[in-house]
């Protein structure tokens, strides 16, 4: 007897028949609604509520059965984590189908169909929210109090960093004015150094330039002074040489004159 074993056929065979409801299952736990036609919807609903009583009995056994109907693990890991707060004080009635008009193209009549949450759930679900609100209540006070609180410790630190940034600026001014004056005497005694140096060895060059120039210039004075001095009596003796020459000449001239009338 078959009794209570009728199934939509859908016009498919059994095997595609199979293949797209276990789809259609894996994607409405996936998403939690999913839209199709009318006729699909009423017959998806058996197999959601199947899956569904499966995990709220949450051992092995039920855990396997709806492994093989499911395509994904991680969809079977949080339904069976979840069916026992979402549904577990409601016996059926697990998804709702709520019809959104006729198909364009085919005129096909389309449903959606989604998973419900039990009332329990919701009420859990509303106080754990007060929950979190009261918590955070005291929370945003404690966050309002410590800006106060911090802000006390920063106007009493202040004036220690304040402090203590001023040390700091002094010990490194006072560093950096050690340090330039041990530059400046550094270059100082560079300086100091370097035209002694430079004093002694243009004195040391310059002597033997002056004595020569000072011997120089003395024989050069010398020189002609012992030169107009030697040259004077030459002169007078040469000009005393001409001088007499010539008389001589003219006397012999006078004479050779002389001698001349007196032949005639």
């Amino acid at each position: 007897m078959r009794h209570r074993k009728t199934v939509l056929k859908l016009n498919r065979t059994s095997s595609h028949r199979k293949a797209m409801f276990r789809n259609m299952v894996t994607s409405l736990f996936k998403y939690e609604k999913i839209q199709t036609t009318g006729a699909k919807a009423k017959e998806l609903r058996r197999w959601a509520d199947h899956l569904i009583t499966l995990a709220k009995r949450g051992d092995l056994h039920a855990r396997r059965q709806a492994l093989a109907i499911v395509r994904e693990k991680d969809v079977v890991h949080k339904l069976f984590e979840q069916a026992a707060e979402r549904f577990g004080s409601v016996s059926g009635g697990y998804t709702r189908i709520v019809k959104l008009g006729h198909r364009a193209g085919d005129a096909a009549p389309v449903a959606l169909v989604e998973l419900v949450y039990s009332l329990d759930s919701k009420k859990k679900k509303k106080a754990k929210k007060k929950k979190a609100k009261a918590g955070a209540g005291p929370q945003k006070a404690a966050a309002a109090s410590k800006p106060t609180a911090d802000k006390d410790q920063r106007e009493t630190a202040k004036p220690k960093a304040a402090k203590s940034d001023k040390k700091e600026e002094a010990e490194v001014k006072t560093e950096k004015v050690s340090e330039k004056k041990t530059k400046d005497d550094k270059s100082k005694s560079a300086d100091k150094s370097t035209p002694k140096k430079k004093a002694a060895g243009e004195a040391k060059e310059e002597k033997p330039v002056t004595k020569a120039s000072a011997k120089g210039k003395a024989t050069a004075k010398e020189k002609p002074a012992k030169a107009e001095k030697e040259d004077k009596p030459q002169k007078k003796a040469k000009g005393a040489a001409p001088k007499e020459d010539a008389g001589d000449t003219k006397k012999e001239k006078v004479s050779a004159k002389k001698t001349a009338m007196d032949e005639k």
